[in-house]
């Protein structure tokens, strides 16, 4: 699939999947602006693979060098920066 060729809703529930999947817990879901870090919900090389997803679902390549930590430690500012760059 294309992120272009989605609307934001469907990126975002896109997004919130591949979290939940990579965590094993909805709170992703319900709590957006989570911290997923101080929380152990994820870690370096869950957010390499969140980012391999997006890029094989989303056609988005963000390589992770791109991107602090805190540009992308909740699922709010996550679903931002893919979004921005769907939109770039």
């Amino acid at each position: 699939m294309d992120a272009k060729n989605m609307t934001k809703e469907e990126v975002t529930e896109m997004v919130l999947d591949l979290l939940e999947d990579i965590t094993g817990d909805e709170v992703v879901r319900e709590e957006r602006d989570i911290n997923l870090l101080e929380e152990d919900l994820i870690d370096s090389l869950d957010y390499v693979e969140l980012l391999l997803n997006v890029q094989d679902q989303l056609g988005l390549v963000i390589a992770p060098s791109e991107l602090k930590r805190e540009e992308m430690d909740t699922p709010n500012k996550i679903i931002q920066v893919i979004l921005s760059r769907r939109d770039a």
